[in-house]
């Protein structure tokens, strides 16, 4: 899960740079940016072990 969460965390990161520098669709890829980042936050919260 790890791995899978810093990869999303690192192409929103992308996603991010690459919005400020593409023409067209740069709110597209900016909220795909923030969507990316969120998913990386949320899936090792959703998906761990520890149960209150």
């Amino acid at each position: 899960m790890f791995i899978i969460s810093l990869l999303l965390f690192l192409g929103g990161m992308a996603l991010f740079g690459v919005a400020i520098n593409i023409e067209a669709w740069q709110g597209v890829v900016f909220a795909a940016g923030i969507i990316a980042i969120c998913l990386a936050m949320a899936l090792p919260m959703h998906f761990s072990k520890t149960r209150r």
